[in-house]
């Protein structure tokens, strides 16, 4: 099966002093282990560089650019970056009209317009309960898959 991995996920898995930090890298070993193709999206990627390089007082990392660049790097090699399509903003429209989506949860409306665009039903991520308006995702936790 092919798994998106949310944002949250690439981030808990580059900090050695989060307590999520283990449970991560091991649900991505496992799934990795088992066959399964992880993905992320360029979406991820710019969240990603977002929270990274944000300061620790603004409920980010703090991380200077060049060792962001360098994480990042790594990441890349590690997962397969879906293809922004143009019919995602169709259905990310789609989405957000039919489930009533405000704020900062269309970012999350969008992940769930490319995955089904990209035809992918199964999510690792930390957020489960941000998703659970649609009907047709799996989602995945890491100690889900840790069980």
């Amino acid at each position: 099966m092919i798994v998106l991995c949310d944002t949250n996920i690439l981030l808990r898995s580059i900090q050695p002093d989060h307590p999520a930090f283990l449970a991560t890298n091991q649900a991505i070993e496992r799934l990795l282990y088992q066959q399964h193709e992880l993905v992320i999206l360029f979406q991820n990627i710019t969240e990603f560089w977002n929270v990274a390089t944000r300061p620790v007082e603004k409920n980010g990392l703090g991380y200077s650019i060049s060792k962001v660049d360098t994480i990042l790097e790594r990441l890349l090699d590690s997962f397969t970056i879906l293809t922004d399509r143009p019919e995602i903003a169709n259905r990310w429209r789609e989405l957000v009209v039919a489930h009533q989506v405000k704020g900062v949860q269309v970012h999350d409306a969008r992940i769930v317009a490319a995955m089904m665009v990209h035809g992918i039903r199964h999510l690792l991520t930390y957020n489960g309960s941000d998703f659970k308006r649609y009907a047709d995702l799996v989602i995945l936790t890491p100690s889900g898959v840790l069980l």
